[in-house]
């Protein structure tokens, strides 16, 4: 039996370009690492410049300031501490590759290029970067470890060479986003790649919000044969020792189990996550939002308050004359409940200004969607100007089958900086809250107990734009609608094939007709965590202007 290797495996939340302070975190959980008798630190993919940069590493001002910490990482490493395996972009003869540095005993032993380069979904990597060749193992504190970069763990190539090469133990340093599928995607891949090999896998990833993209963290060891070795915690920074240990031959790995979160705590933790670090990360003090009385605004409101504390959160109510006396009543229990401000600024004033402002241009028509829509931007607007005055950014309370079907106004509600709920459907917004009343998630800076009162969660949704409005005058009921739009947008199934399932054929048409006209609107969008398997944004692009229609003649 060999002396065990302790390795810590550092979770950390990366500050995409902000180099000094990454240095920092790392600098932090090496020393913690050290305190537990770790002799190897990983961290993520790219976490030294943070991921994705996409045109960033085309800048030689940010790729100096990547080799300089690089330089400075292994100068740390001068002390006879742990040695640093640290992923970044790296320039070499005139190209660019997302690396791995192994750096130790004060200086770069080792380098390994990604060879696999995602160029789907939300990744680019192909676009910036120059693929590896393949590798092999690097020796490191007595142990033949090969570095696969993620995508590379994905595919069985990269870790066939490192086992063909002798190695003891993969270590695979990854930025995988979060959506609901991936956690267990992740796990059974690398099972795949241990059976095939015959080696442990331990898989290191990133923790934090990054733009529409969410790091779960996650983090896990597994040994020859499938059997979980260690899995951290998810959603929260971590420096998880797992110690390998060779033995008659065999490398085996042991470490601490942490259960992943469950279906909607994942999703609450996840929308939380990303929140706090968009409004963080761009140095806002806080975030103001119109609160409706509504499902959705009062969700937005519940995630801002456990994202950001209470302090942080200003809610305004904006009532018209066709605001009922309920929704009123609702936004104040919210407010109550959560513990934030209220401001009440009836938009009514502004409405018979504009009335008056436009009753030529409106001559001899009938009211309707335009009139609608102006009650929404006059919401955007005094939302925009507090934003402007005191510096909170504005949250956009929009939810997944509004942006599907275009059922929000351009410079209306769908205005400003973050739209929290823009990958999640409706049906979803109903589970979340009563999930939400029910459990605390953990690192929550909200309240115990219900948040949302019940009576928002009952009542039918409605924009309360004009009197006795109901969302289902417009659209077919969310049960319906929902599944019909996670086949058109997740899985781009046609229309045939989503009748061919049990569908309404005119609700089917309606939904891609709705959909296609609306992709101007999210093209505008704010931008949104990114929750399911494809979300708005820059997981799914189409073109703006297309000559293609769906519906046959």
């Amino acid at each position: 039996m060999t002396n065990p290797v302790p390795i810590a495996l550092a979770q950390l939340n990366a500050h995409l370009g902000n180099i000094d302070t990454n240095i920092s975190r790392l600098a932090g959980a090496r020393a913690k690492a050290a305190a537990n008798g770790a002799e190897i630190i990983v961290t993520p993919e790219m976490y030294l410049s943070g991921y994705p940069c996409d045109d960033l590493v085309l800048r030689d001002d940010f790729m100096d300031d990547v080799a300089i910490g690089i330089d400075q990482l292994a100068e740390l490493t001068s002390d006879g501490g742990p040695a640093i395996a640290v992923g970044a972009p790296v320039r070499d003869s005139g190209s660019i590759y997302n690396s791995v540095f192994v750096l130790d005993n004060g200086k770069q032993i080792g380098r390994v290029d990604k060879v696999n380069l995602p160029n789907y979904g939300v990744f680019d990597d192909k676009r910036n970067f120059t693929p590896g060749q393949m590798p092999g193992p690097i020796m490191l504190r007595g142990l033949k470890i090969g570095f696969p970069i993620c995508e590379d763990i994905w595919e069985p190539d990269v870790a066939e060479c490192l086992e063909e090469s002798g190695a003891d133990l993969i270590i695979a340093l990854n930025a995988s986003p979060f959506d609901i599928t991936k956690p267990e995607m992740r796990l059974q891949n690398a099972i795949a790649r241990g059976v095939e090999t015959g080696l442990p896998v331990i898989y290191v990833n990133m923790i934090g919000g990054q733009d529409e993209l969410v790091y779960d963290g996650g983090s896990f060891a597994i040994n020859t044969g499938g059997k979980l070795a260690c899995y951290s915690p998810s959603f929260s920074e971590s420096v998880l020792i797992v110690t390998a240990q060779k033995s008659m031959g065999a490398l085996t790995l042991t470490g601490q189990l942490s259960p992943p979160d469950s279906d909607l705590t994942a999703i609450y933790r996840g929308l939380c996550l990303g929140l706090r670090d968009y409004v963080q990360k761009n140095g806002f003090p806080g975030v103001v939002l119109g609160l409706s009385g509504g499902i959705d605004s009062a969700l937005v409101a519940a995630i801002a308050v456990d994202a950001l504390g209470a302090d942080a959160v200003q809610a305004v109510m904006m009532p018209s004359a066709y605001t009922s006396q309920e929704s009123l009543d609702d936004a104040t229990k919210v407010a109550s409940l959560l513990g934030i401000r209220l401001d009440t600024v009836p938009i009514t004033p502004a409405m018979t200004a504009l009335d008056e402002m436009l009753r030529d241009q409106f001559a001899e028509t009938k009211r309707g969607v335009a009139e609608e829509n102006i009650q929404s931007r006059l919401r955007g607007l005094i939302l925009m100007g507090i934003s402007n005055k005191h510096g909170p950014m504005v949250l956009a309370t929009g939810n997944k089958s509004e942006y599907a079907a275009g059922y929000s106004t351009l410079y209306g509600d769908m205005c400003g900086g973050y739209a929290p709920l823009k990958d999640i459907w409706k049906v979803d917004v109903f589970r979340l809250c009563e999930w939400r009343n029910q459990n605390l998630p953990r690192g929550a800076a909200g309240p115990q107990g219900a948040v949302i009162p019940q009576g928002i969660i009952d009542k039918p949704p409605s924009a309360e734009l004009r009197p006795d409005q109901k969302d289902t005058d417009s659209l077919p009921p969310y049960e319906r609608l929902d599944a019909i739009m996670a086949a058109l947008c997740e899985e781009m199934a046609d229309i045939e094939n989503i009748v061919a399932r049990g569908f309404d054929r005119t609700e089917v048409t309606q939904a891609s007709q709705l959909l296609f006209r609306a992709e101007y609107k999210r093209f505008q969008a704010a931008p949104g965590p990114k929750i399911t398997p494809v979300a708005f944004g820059r997981d799914r692009r189409l073109p703006l202007t297309s000559g293609f229609n769906p519906i046959k003649p």
